[in-house]
């Protein structure tokens, strides 16, 4: 893969990682609360209905994930625009780091509380995200 692609591609796990920023803000008012609550549900498979959104301290969490998501998303397009031509391994590297970290303690904690099927999405997802970054790209003859 070259460094174009690379670049094009962490712009790509920035969306994937960020896009579940502005789902689970909606989790935080009762009236706009659906879609993370079927997001849930469809992480926490079968689908069943079991999940809620009325407990304030679920909206409250549900402000602080979407929060933490939607920063993270912003965080890896702006490594791709500001800083990978300057530190393409640096950022490449850090960017896999990150997620292997998400992906381990997310999925720990999705076991833990009896949400294995989590785990599963979360490979799906890890997948994505990753795509060509596992390996390092080769320099564009352009550069």
């Amino acid at each position: 893969m070259s460094h174009a692609f690379h670049k094009f591609w962490l712009k790509i796990t920035a969306v994937v990682v960020g896009s579940f920023g502005p789902v689970f803000f909606l989790g935080t008012m009762a009236a706009t609360s659906e879609p993370a609550r079927l997001t849930l549900d469809i992480l926490s498979w079968p689908m069943d209905g079991a999940q809620s959104f009325s407990s304030p301290t679920t909206m409250f969490l549900s402000a602080l994930t979407g929060g933490f998501l939607l920063g993270w998303g912003v965080l890896i397009w702006c490594l791709s625009h500001w800083v990978y031509d300057h530190a393409p391994e640096g950022v490449r590297k850090s960017i896999l780091v990150g997620l292997i970290a998400w992906f381990v303690l997310d999925s720990a904690g999705s076991i833990a509380s009896g949400n294995l099927s989590n785990a599963f999405f979360n490979i799906l997802v890890l997948m994505i995200a990753v795509g060509p970054l596992w390996k390092p790209a080769t320099p564009d003859v352009t550069r």
